[in-house]
């Protein structure tokens, strides 16, 4: 019998807040029943095991994050759009960074999370929309994005640029005026 006031939203919206406080990778079907205060039997009317969890958390992180973006991307365009998509990637990555490393899992193209990452891809191509590249080169150009941003945030997450004299909002600053630059002139693919 399903425990009076959990449901699998409830328990997914906890684990990600749990993820955010003591990282994703630490998040366990016990630890969620701890906050709780139930046995771990309780949660599986819900969840079917800890990787269904960490499924429902990463489609959760997906989500939140394409809706940041579609906030963020609203009424713009070209590197004010690539600028506004960047600070919002960055910006959910510092605040919630057990919901982040969620979000970085593999999905399965089939699996629950899929949508969620559709949509968060669909941001991404709606900001080089202002740059009409073809495809293959949107591709690649959104494979360039996401590894940028993954790249600078893991980095900075794990104080990989606190050695430097330079703040790193500087930097990141620096590096999408450049990306904004390479998205312009961005060779075709028979010159490449």
């Amino acid at each position: 019998m399903a425990r009076a006031g959990l449901s699998a939203d409830r328990l997914t919206r906890a684990g990600a807040e749990l993820a955010d406080e003591i990282g994703f990778e630490n998040v366990t079907v016990s630890a969620l029943a701890r906050r709780f205060g139930v046995k771990d039997a309780s949660l599986y009317s819900h969840i079917k095991n800890a990787q269904d969890l960490r499924v429902r958390m990463a489609a959760l992180a997906l989500a939140e994050m394409a809706d940041r973006a579609a906030a963020a991307l609203a009424g713009r365009s070209g590197q004010d759009a690539l600028t506004a998509f960047a600070n919002a990637y960055r910006d959910y990555a510092t605040q919630h960074p057990g919901r982040y490393s969620a979000a970085q899992i593999e999905i399965d193209p089939e699996g629950p999370a899929a949508d969620a990452a559709r949509r968060h891809s669909a941001m991404t191509r709606a900001i080089l929309r202002g740059y009409a590249l073809p495809e293959p080169d949107e591709t690649d150009a959104v494979r360039l994005l996401h590894s940028t941003f993954h790249g600078y945030v893991s980095l900075e997450r794990t104080g990989g640029f606190s050695h430097g004299a330079r703040d790193s909002g500087a930097s990141w600053a620096r590096i999408l005026d450049t990306l904004h630059t390479l998205l312009t002139t961005w060779p075709s693919a028979g010159s490449a």
